[in-house]
């Protein structure tokens, strides 16, 4: 196949274009929050739906709302032939910007630097500016193709199961919420969940409350605890070395009760902990090294810090670790945590590969935790695979190959896309391979000529695919 010039010089005369519509989506602040009337995930999430819906009927695609989760936009005739399925919502912005995260900007880098840039507000713009080539360019298409965004997929995707028990989805599917080239196996999920209660402790020095992690499926980057019974510069003393070695920092300040210590380490995605420095199990491994009475709480953060030590990020501690070929180690991230004076409070999340059951992964991961005192809860996903021999993969490979000029090919991953219970779909794009985006932490970025790519990539897929034969 060769690139089609056509394809290449539209992309190219819509980038300033291109990035006012990501601009105006990475604006809005997204993130899930309670539910209001007419806004189920929050005010912020419907306000991108909107916005969205502004943006695609404003260039003449047929547009609809499906109970203020999902939009959908149109084209072409009415036999489905391929969904785009990309999501509006992002996680919180967290901490450690160097910019606003909703207000994105270009550095001379060449990056796009914002919340949702890459996740996954690029990669919807980079699907809808395809559907604008393919159109603009008068290219034939047999049948339809759809744009679908959603608003709830970092927080259970409950907005695609609205969709989906409402509408079939097309013969193909994918979702520009990954790297390219093609991923056709995502890892499943287990969410593992563990609580101690304890009576009121007058003990001398103790932990009287932690507080680490926002989201489940985010590696926190920072995380705080409150001391009672040692002074801010001994705590500073005994704790900064600690901190030091495991790729940390801490700061202390005075607080009600106590000292609070706040310990700073590196953000990540939950499917990709070995690329951030978890500060949950990062305070929790200074914590239990300081001279600390014995009490309730603390042989409770002493028996989390035995089962999810720091640097474990395969469960081999809590006796889960295991992999296979088609969709490689299960990860461990133990993303939550809260102490108060009567106890704790712990969520873990998982990505498991094709060979955990509930007899190898959870009914494990139990034991261990009720031995250590815990009482612990949570339920496992399934993963998704589509094999890697279709005529549908292929084609996507090949437009990849194409315009990018790199080897195409299949991957498996830790992260959950939209396409997790879409028969045969896959996600594709739109980071380019060995691109850090940053994702889920500080300063998420991507490069302004890898969305571009991504569009022609995408244009040329959806020819393909819904074109005349």
């Amino acid at each position: 196949m060769q690139r089609d010039d056509r394809i290449v010089s539209w992309v190219e005369s819509h980038r300033e274009e291109f990035l006012q519509d990501l601009t105006a989506l990475c604006r809005i602040n997204s993130a899930g929050t309670a539910a209001q009337p007419g806004a189920p995930y929050g005010p912020g999430a419907k306000a991108a739906l909107d916005k969205a819906m502004e943006i695609c009927a404003g260039y003449g695609f047929a547009v609809e709302d499906h109970g203020d989760r999902v939009m959908t936009a149109d084209m072409g005739p009415d036999t489905p032939l391929l969904d785009m399925l990309a999501h509006l919502d992002v996680v919180g912005p967290g901490d450690g910007w160097d910019t606003d995260p909703f207000e994105p900007v270009v550095k001379p880098d060449g990056y796009i630097y914002g919340r949702g840039v890459a996740d996954d507000k690029g990669g919807a713009v980079a699907a809808l500016y395809a559907m604008r080539c393919v159109r603009e360019l008068g290219l034939p298409i047999k049948g339809r193709c759809r744009l679908i965004l959603g608003t709830d997929e970092e927080n259970g995707s409950s907005d695609v199961a609205y969709y989906y028990d409402r509408v079939k989805p097309a013969p193909h599917t994918f979702t520009p919420d990954s790297e390219f080239p093609v991923c056709n196996g995502e890892k499943g999920f287990y969410r593992l969940s563990f609580r101690k209660n304890w009576a009121a402790e007058t003990a001398l020095p103790r932990v009287t409350a932690l507080h680490g992690g926002f989201r489940v499926n985010v590696v926190p980057g920072q995380a705080s605890a409150v001391i009672a019974g040692m002074g801010k510069n001994d705590l500073l003393a005994a704790a900064t070395p600690l901190a030091a070695e495991i790729g940390a920092s801490v700061q202390a300040e005075e607080a009600d009760g106590g000292v609070q210590l706040t310990l700073i380490a590196k953000g990540c995605h939950a499917a990709m902990p070995e690329t951030g420095v978890n500060a949950n199990t990062a305070l929790i491994r200074v914590l239990c090294a300081l001279p600390l009475a014995d009490s309730q709480s603390t042989a409770a953060l002493r028996a989390v810090d035995k089962l999810l030590p720091h640097g474990d990020h395969a469960g081999k501690a809590l006796g889960i670790a295991q992999a296979d070929d088609v969709t490689g180690p299960l990860t461990c991230s133990f993303t939550m945590i809260d102490v108060t004076e009567s106890g704790l409070e712990g969520l873990c999340d998982c990505r498991i590969p094709v060979c955990a059951t509930e007899a190898n992964c959870k009914a494990v991961a139990d034991a261990a935790m009720a031995a250590a005192g815990f009482v612990p809860e949570g339920k496992m996903i399934p993963p998704h695979y589509t094999p890697a021999e279709g005529a549908f993969i292929q084609t996507l490979n090949r437009c990849y190959e194409t315009y990018s000029g790199r080897q195409g090919g299949c991957y498996s991953m830790g992260g959950g896309t939209y396409v997790h219970d879409v028969p045969g779909g896959v996600a594709f794009g739109v980071v380019m391979p060995g691109e850090d985006v940053r994702m889920h932490g500080a300063n998420e970025r991507i490069k302004v000529e890898d969305l571009l790519t991504a569009v022609e990539i995408f244009a040329q897929a959806v020819a393909d695919i819904c074109g005349e034969d």
